[in-house]
């Protein structure tokens, strides 16, 4: 027969000394108050778990993005086929130029795209002049777009080939895209100590636009098998971590947990200790839940619901001695109205007794007196 370590046996009963009450981390709700606090759950699972550092950036167009259409001749511009912010392909007539040189009717000439792209500058106006060594309109091939980060110099030496970044463009909404480290930009920011770092990202669609704010992780390590939570589940100070995990017998209650807090990245937070697989833990609603106190509804009268046999005030069973001394009390009570009705019974026959003595007297002393 094995029998545990003395020091786990002393370590489960200083947890159990420790652990409060169950109507005291207990939040019992009706239907109603559920709905109302909008409430979510997630079960906790293993999963990989990804140290994140959060940095900001901006979209750019690539070097090899970039072309110009100017004229070989001068002139002037007779008919203007796009305009700026139009995206053009590779040998459409943009504009139509007349040559300066003589002839009836002078000479015309067409000026084509480049390259695919955006025109981004355009100074093709009607009849405006024309000289060879004006540029007339800039078209940038948006196919592909660097995100250029601002990356704190202490976290430079992170920038190594492969590294990954997961990067979300605010004003397109919550989708993301995932890139690899290209290179080191040429600009930088003394001042603040930051460097540039450049991103590739693939674009169709054209969605991503030079100028765009972008939100970069960059991904420091990755480990499997980690227990973590969403941030927003995570509740308290630093000094007293917890999280509202769904009770596993009672509908509509929610178990108040203290955590041990791990690594923190981007949106989750590492959980060492407090929580099981299969755990649900309170997304929406958590924060709500903290100032719920004991909830609307009995954490008694749920217990008593779901087991079938009544509890205590504080949601534990019932003893065995309070099941005996409730008997005892319960017999007691026989006793003293047994003994009640004794007491009635006897004051009634002396009453009864006393009354026929009277009558006694009273007929004696008629026939004494006859």
């Amino acid at each position: 027969m094995k029998f545990l370590p003395v020091s786990l046996l002393l370590a489960a009963s200083a947890i159990a000394a420790e652990t409060p009450p169950r109507n005291e981390q207990t939040v019992v709700l009706d239907a109603t108050g559920v709905q109302n606090l909008g409430i979510e759950t997630v079960a906790v699972e293993e999963s990989a778990f990804e140290q994140s550092i959060p940095v900001l950036g901006e979209i750019e167009h690539t070097c090899a993005s970039h072309s110009v259409l100017s004229s070989r001749i001068a002139g002037k511009i007779i008919e203007v086929g796009v305009h700026k912010g139009e995206f053009v392909k590779k040998g459409d007539v943009l504009l139509r130029v007349e040559s300066r040189q003589p002839g009836d009717p002078p000479p015309v000439i067409e000026l084509r795209a480049p390259a695919d792209g955006l025109v981004t500058r355009s100074e093709g106006h009607l009849g405006a002049p024309v000289e060879p060594d004006k540029e007339l309109m800039e078209i940038l091939d948006l196919s592909t777009v660097w995100v250029v980060a601002r990356i704190p110099q202490h976290h430079v030496a992170l920038l190594v080939e492969g590294l990954a970044a997961r990067i979300r463009m605010p004003a397109l909404g919550k989708d993301g895209h995932e890139s690899k480290f290209l290179r080191l930009g040429t600009g930088d920011d003394t001042a603040k100590g930051n460097l540039e770092a450049i991103f590739e990202l693939p674009n169709p669609g054209n969605k991503l636009r030079p100028g765009m704010r972008a939100e970069l992780s960059l991904i420091a390590s990755k480990r499997e098998g980690v227990f973590s939570v969403p941030r927003e589940a995570l509740q308290g100070d630093r000094s007293d971590r917890f999280v509202f995990i769904k009770d596993y017998e009672l509908k509509n209650a929610f178990v108040r947990v203290p955590v041990t807090v791990g690594e923190m990245s981007g949106d989750r937070v590492e959980i060492t200790a407090g929580l099981m697989p299969g755990d649900e833990v309170v997304l929406k609603g958590a924060y709500a839940l903290s100032f719920a106190g004991k909830g609307s509804a009995s954490l008694k009268d749920a217990l008593d619901a779901a087991h079938g046999h009544p509890h205590n005030e504080d949601g534990t069973e019932i003893s065995k001695e309070q099941i005996a001394a409730g008997e005892a009390g319960h017999a007691h009570d026989h006793g003293d109205h047994s003994s009640n009705n004794l007491i009635i019974f006897l004051a009634i026959a002396c009453g009864v007794l006393f009354l026929l003595l009277l009558a006694l007297i009273f007929i004696s002393r008629a026939r004494f007196q006859a």
